[in-house]
């Protein structure tokens, strides 16, 4: 392709995942609420809008699936034939077929056609029965229920592929596509509730592709390459790194002019990386788009009932986060419904709603974003965990005897942990869990779990605002400086915290009558020791487990700009990466899991 049209292949690409993002979940919709028709409508025209780029640019695959979902989804719009439970079935199908083609189609990979099989279960039967006949009845015991917050429409981009197309071609048919049938136009979205923030009820649907903006409304926005902020991030990271060195030189010059200099750097310092990130920042809805669908495909699958509840999805995140976290939380809601909820049967036989309800929430609390993962299932048994884990030889007797209930929940991050005697494609709580934790800590974030036997499950994932800025507590030891996450930072404990005990071969502090284990980072880096009385103690917080790290000093709070581990530490336990204090020294940012992990085997 040339130039132009490449650009507008990048266009057609991005505007086209956002629909296919958004047509799971309005299937989902439209499956358990078939008489609203404005949901029918924003999902035709989604089709229709796919459709038409594709055969611009000359995608007859992906025309073949658009071209015939708008068929079968026209029939239900002019009243000819109702949408059965087959018809969502391969509607479903056919989004799964067009985010695959999507991808082949960034990729470079030539596009296959569209099985036939697809295109015969959308395809009418010769012989349509009349409009006022009933849908026929599911296959399967299923019902999945969506309710989601209803926020205010996100500002439509400033780029139209479909009036893109119609300046080209003009208001007719697309080359390479077939003209729609003439439809009634879609009625105008319904208006966001106001006040309460609370979920609307379950009849409701998200809310559909935002209308075309007016005259003058597109000149607010623009689409800007990730690439251009990233660089824009790094800029403002090294100016960052800059305003803390000026900060540290400043007091031993004791000049006044430089005084008020460096303190208005500072604040614009801070306002210009604010503004930087907030143009980075993405809702965390674009991760929530997908989980209906998954609930649906889930729920069927396993013939169970299902309400899928979203809330705080206009929650914002850095764009890296959002999609950094999209497969631990597939793995946790497919989880959920998988071994969360139970059958409908052993429901009702336990006194509860048929339908289990499986709640998906994010807010934003300080510089902090928690998302939390809730089911009204069965719960997990502790004393199953601990059986498990013996039975596995993953945790000897004396210690799985050792462990609280809240402790037996955390053997489920163990590696190779799972309670399920049969495997199947599903996977079930416990397998995958430790990659779920891996991949959070990775992102300077934790995940906790609660469960209470008969009520249902808890995961509440914590990850900060962005990854390139990190605030952190700096020590030293000896003349060299590390980094601590600030958020895993729970106090600084006296410069003569109090004589050690040992439990077990393992140093202990007495910590306000509550033993907790004392790690010496000199001892983990292999230094000669020190006594306790000339030293520091944090205390971090890893899990639902705290411990006590001695260090030499506390230099105190600053803001890093996190860099890539030189390649003699890539892959070592205990280290999260790097970055330049106000000094000019280098700092190693420590993973406050990993030194637990080690630092425990170190100490024994």
């Amino acid at each position: 392709m040339g130039t132009v049209e490449s650009g507008i292949c990048a266009d057609f690409l991005v505007e086209a995942r956002e629909i296919v993002s958004q047509l799971g979940e309005q299937m989902v919709v439209l499956e358990h609420t078939p008489d609203d028709r404005d949901c029918l409508n924003t999902v035709f025209r989604g089709f229709h809008t796919i459709k038409g780029g594709a055969g611009f640019l000359d995608f007859p695959q992906m025309v073949s699936v658009c071209h015939a979902v708008e068929d079968r989804l026209n029939a239900a719009r002019s009243g000819e034939r109702t949408l059965d439970a087959g018809a969502f079935d391969a509607t479903q199908q056919a989004i799964d077929l067009l985010a695959d083609m999507l991808d082949a189609v960034a990729t470079g990979v030539t596009l296959q056609p569209p099985p036939e099989s697809l295109l015969d279960a959308l395809r009418l039967p010769a012989a349509a029965p009349a409009a006022s006949a009933p849908a026929a009845a599911p296959p399967t015991p299923v019902a999945v229920a969506v309710a989601v917050e209803r926020a205010a429409d996100p500002v439509e981009d400033d780029f139209d592929f479909e009036a893109l197309l119609d300046s080209l071609h003009g208001k007719g048919g697309v080359p390479g596509s077939t003209p729609a049938p003439a439809a009634p136009a879609p009625a105008a979205a319904a208006s966001p509730p106001a006040g309460s923030p609370a979920p609307v009820a379950v009849a409701s649907h998200p809310a559909a592709r935002p209308a075309r903006a007016v005259a003058g409304e597109s000149d607010t926005t623009v689409r800007v390459d990730v690439r251009r902020l990233d660089a824009m991030i790094n800029l403002v990271g090294e100016l960052v790194l800059a305003r803390n060195r000026l900060k540290t030189i400043r007091p031993r010059l004791r000049d006044e002019e430089l005084d008020r200099a460096v303190t208005s750097l500072d604040v614009a310092t801070s306002r210009l990386q604010s503004a930087v990130m907030m143009a980075r920042m993405q809702p965390v809805g674009r991760v929530f788009s997908r989980f209906p669908k998954l609930a649906r495909d889930v729920a069927r699958q396993l013939r169970k009932s299902v309400e899928l509840v979203v809330e705080g999805a206009d929650t914002e995140l850095d764009r890296n986060l959002v999609e950094a976290l999209s497969d631990p939380l597939v793995h946790l809601v497919r989880n959920a419904i998988d071994h969360g909820i139970e059958a409908p049967a052993q429901r009702l036989a336990a006194g509860k709603p048929e339908s289990g309800t499986v709640r998906l929430s994010a807010q934003q609390e300080g510089d902090h974003v928690s998302i939390v993962v809730r089911d009204d299932g069965a719960g997990i048994d502790p004393e199953k965990l601990r059986r498990s884990a013996c039975d596995k030889g993953l945790i000897d007797q004396e210690g799985a005897a050792r462990l609280s209930p809240e402790e037996c929940l955390q053997l489920i991050f163990l590696p190779g942990f799972s309670t399920r005697s049969e495997v199947s494609d599903l996977s079930g709580r416990g397998v995958g869990m430790d990659v779920v934790q891996s991949r959070i800590r990775e992102l300077s974030g934790s995940v906790q779990i609660q469960s209470e036997i008969g009520h249902g499950t808890c995961f509440t994932i914590r990850v900060p605002l962005t990854l390139a800025i990190l605030p952190t507590l700096l020590v030293e030891l000896e003349d060299d400086v590390y980094a601590l996450p600030l958020v895993r930072v729970v106090e600084v404990l006296s410069s003569d915290p109090g004589r050690p005990m040992v439990l077990d071969g393992q140093p202990m502090l007495d910590l306000r009558r509550r033993p907790l284990p004392l790690l010496s980072l000199r001892v983990w880096l292999g230094l000669p020791e020190a006594p306790l009385s000339a030293q520091t103690c944090v205390v971090l917080q890893s899990g639902e487990q705290r411990y006590c790290l001695a260090v030499d000093r506390v230099r105190g709070r600053e803001e890093v700009v996190i860099k890539a581990l030189p390649r003699t530490l890539r892959g070592l336990p205990g280290y999260a990466g790097a970055s330049l204090v106000g000094d000019g020294r280098m700092a190693l940012i420590l993973d406050v899991d990993g030194l637990l992990r080690t630092g425990l085997g170190k100490e024994r």
